[in-house]
């Protein structure tokens, strides 16, 4: 049988959430036609519930609604952990260095790139990744408003390629680590910068916590996207528009550690499990570079190549 190309997401008609099968931009609720009754319960089974949803999208035996007479919720129900990578882009990480002077006092901005560039040149080759951790009660939908917290002025935006796991995974290989990969998403890591910073212990350095996890700092989705129909993560254009100006346009083949070593590096320290999502960096043109942070009334439009569109508002909370 020849294999359709299909998405996933979760949807609501206005009776509550149901996963649903999207075939050519309509929505089949699984639900109706299989024993999964979500997509965190298609991820926990996803090597045959994949096979089941492949044969249903060549010929559906259920009708379909166009997805955009449905609500669109967060892709993954019941979502699992958010394990995102820091400084994980090349181009990204420079404009950091060079926007927040990181780096060695007194050099000039072009020696801070220099700097920077040589240090990420290293650590890809020697060093490791760095992750931290994000709750799962912050994300939000694609296309639901984004609510700034009053406090702070400089909100900032990320787009980021999510990475959905399929399976548990511990101890990985690199070389087998695509393996548990269910599928991608488009995640906006959104984070407020001026909390990243903790002061008052600095010994402690940077705190993700306060700064990255607030309600509706992780819009997630339209789709999951299933990775047979993502031949190379790494070959995947990634954008963001800002009330129609483009301010982040790159490639995931510039990020510093691709999503097989993180996958790999994660699963040394903890067991991976499905439904956690890997969030791998985010390519160069935040706020901090462009010295614009999010205001409300904002829109933002965030595409990576094949897997949709998000377009969120920002609104004051």
């Amino acid at each position: 049988m020849d294999q359709k190309r299909f998405t996933l997401g979760t949807f609501d008609a206005g009776n509550g959430p149901f996963p649903g099968l999207v075939v050519d931009d309509d929505v089949y609720d699984i639900s109706a036609f299989t024993a999964y009754d979500s997509t965190a319960a298609l991820l926990e089974d996803w090597d045959s519930a994949f096979k089941t949803l492949a044969e249903a999208a060549v010929s559906p035996t259920t009708p379909g609604t166009p997805a955009s007479e449905l609500r669109t919720l967060p892709p993954v129900t019941r979502p699992g952990q958010i394990y995102g990578a820091g400084a994980n882009y090349r181009e990204h990480i420079i404009q950091m260095a060079v926007a927040h002077k990181l780096g060695t006092a007194g050099l000039t901005d072009e020696e801070l790139a220099e700097e920077a560039g040589h240090d990420i040149d290293e650590r890809k080759a020697h060093g490791e990744p760095y992750v931290w951790t994000g709750v799962p009660s912050a994300i939000s939908g694609a296309y639901d408003d984004i609510l700034l917290p009053t406090g702070w002025s400089d909100h900032d935006w990320e787009l980021e390629l999510g990475v959905v796991i399929g399976r548990r995974a511990r101890n990985v290989r690199v070389s087998d680590a695509l393996d548990y990969v269910a599928g991608y998403t488009i995640c906006n890591d959104l984070t407020t910068r001026s909390l990243v910073p903790r002061r008052d212990i600095a010994m402690m350095g940077t705190d993700w916590m306060r700064a990255k996890n607030f309600p509706t700092f992780y819009p997630t989705g339209p789709w999951l996207v299933p990775a047979a129909f993502v031949p190379d993560p790494l070959n995947l254009g990634i954008r963001l528009r800002l009330n129609g100006d483009t301010m982040q346009d790159s490639t995931t083949g510039d990020m510093v550690f691709g999503p097989a070593e993180l996958i790999s590096y994660i699963s040394r320290f903890v067991e991976l499990e499905p439904g956690d999502m890997v969030i791998t960096g985010s390519p160069p043109g935040n706020g901090s570079h462009w010295g614009r942070y999010l205001r409300q009334g904002d829109v933002l439009e965030c595409e990576i190549d094949g897997l949709g569109m998000q377009r969120t508002r920002c609104i004051d909370a």
